[in-house]
């Protein structure tokens, strides 16, 4: 774990990482083999970028002065490492071959550029991956993380979610990790439901764990960020959908789907077509939805708490699908005094009166299937890696944009794309990257066809 220099020195988490290894190191010498603990600097990245902020010194002055001392301190520890290996991340030799990875994946179809609602720290100024937003915060700077909607690059880490899946069943870690690991991923089997809208040839598709509630939808919920909002919202509610869209866009993650939090939406004025009851539904958007799970919607039932609550709220009609055993808590759900999502017996569900969930869920996602109207599928948490920062102090994205050529990538042999020397690196909140003004940089030829072109702006994450 090389440390970052992102600080005057190092501090007692860098000693405490690096205090294990060595001792395993050291006994493992004592009993005769041979031991390699080579040591560097994680240079790049936000951490030494926002020190250099605060400072007032260019990054790649910081970083020599700053990796000097780091050196010292890590020296005076007396760890055994090979001193005649280190390496520093913010080396043109080292970040080659970052970006040499890069035009790996890029190649073999795993890396790509996409809109995509992503999360941003108006403190950073830039967009950050889920792993670095912890409670709906920054986890460098805790300033409140919100969505927003811009182009970047990832890695189609979810091509491999199934097979990382299945490796957990052998590797040798801790229950513990394991079932972090498997929560991270997060499998669900379901089906892909569509939903007509009504005078349109727009269908909304809506992934959903529990088809055996079909019946008793009587609503769809959108996410705000949903591509077919704009759509459908019909003339006199497009100003309240705006608005909307608006104030939802300033909340983060956690925010919209705190589970005690009040619930908020608003109608599209449109109507669409539940495929089993053949019910004409309105549609809704409301921010507990995210554009990012399943496809972005929900159709919404009395059999789902948050459901429930926003429909009492706004006097969307309910109705019931499932029976408990109890009779007592049967009166109160029939007569919709409180949500049951529980598991039951299905009523009001036609052909499929009287069986129980778990039958249910078979029978009525094969007639579904057969109907044209769905699609059994699996659904996943996990999201494809977001990679690109709109910051300057990281290994340049080694690709550029032709008028002629379209996208393409830098040829292995101009390898590295090397990162400038600039004055002004202050991030300034407008989506691109300080390199972007840069002309020197930006502007270049095409590989392929040596016209005029412009280089991406954006820099790989730190940990790429």
């Amino acid at each position: 774990m090389f440390p970052y220099p992102s600080g005057e020195g190092l501090h007692v988490g860098h000693v405490f990482a690096s205090t294990g290894s060595d001792i395993h190191g050291r006994f493992m010498h004592m009993n005769g083999h041979d031991v390699f603990q080579p040591i560097g600097y994680d240079a790049f990245g936000i951490h030494a970028e926002n020190y250099a902020l605060k400072v007032g010194v260019p990054p790649k002055k910081l970083i020599e002065k700053t990796t000097q001392r780091y050196q010292l301190q890590l020296y005076h520890i007396g760890n055994a490492y090979d001193w005649t290996r280190v390496i520093n991340t913010s080396y043109p030799e080292y970040y080659k071959w970052t970006q040499w990875l890069f035009l790996q994946l890029y190649k073999a179809g795993l890396a790509y550029r996409a809109n995509a609602p992503v999360d941003w720290c108006p403190s950073c100024k830039t967009v950050l991956a889920d792993e670095q937003v912890i409670s709906g915060k920054c986890e460098r700077c805790s300033s409140g993380v919100f969505q927003k909607e811009t182009e970047q690059w990832f890695f189609k880490i979810t091509k491999y979610a199934d097979r990382l899946l299945k490796n957990l069943d052998w590797i040798d870690w801790s229950e513990r990790t394991k079932i972090a690991q498997k929560n991270w991923i997060g499998k669900s089997y379901g089906i892909n439901l569509d939903f007509k809208i009504e005078n349109s040839s727009e269908k909304i598709s809506v992934f959903t764990t529990r088809v055996d509630t079909i019946f008793s939808g009587t609503f769809l919920i959108l996410a705000p960020e949903h591509p077919l909002v704009g759509k459908i919202t019909t003339p006199e509610q497009v100003e309240g959908v705006k608005k909307y869209i608006l104030e939802s866009s300033k909340k983060n993650e956690l925010e919209r789907t705190e589970i005690d939090k009040n619930k908020t939406g608003v109608s599209t004025g449109a109507f669409a077509i539940n495929p089993a009851s053949k019910e004409r539904i309105p549609v809704w958007v409301a921010d507990f939805v995210l554009a990012s799970y399943g496809t972005g919607a929900v159709f919404a039932d009395a059999h789902d708490e948050r459901d429930f609550e926003f429909a009492k709220k706004y006097g969307i009609s309910l109705k019931v699908s499932l029976r408990p055993k109890d009779d007592v808590l049967w009166e109160k759900v029939k007569n919709l005094e409180l949500c049951y999502p529980e598991e039951g017996m299905l009523v009001n569900s036609m052909q499929f009166d009287g069986l129980l969930s778990a039958q249910a869920r078979e029978k009525i996602s094969e007639w579904l299937e057969k109907e044209g109207a769905g699609k059994r599928t699996a659904n996943y948490h996990l999201r494809d890696w977001l990679i690109s920062r709109q910051r300057y102090w990281g290994p340049p994205i080694p690709i550029v944009y032709c008028a002629k050529c379209g996208m393409v990538p830098v040829p292995e042999k101009d390898l590295p794309v090397k990162l400038p020397f600039v004055k002004e690196y202050r991030p300034e909140g407008t989506g691109k990257s300080p390199l972007a003004s840069v002309s020197s940089f930006v502007n270049t030829k095409c590989p392929q066809c040596k016209g005029s072109a412009q280089r991406e702006t954006d820099v790989s994450a730190t940990f790429l």
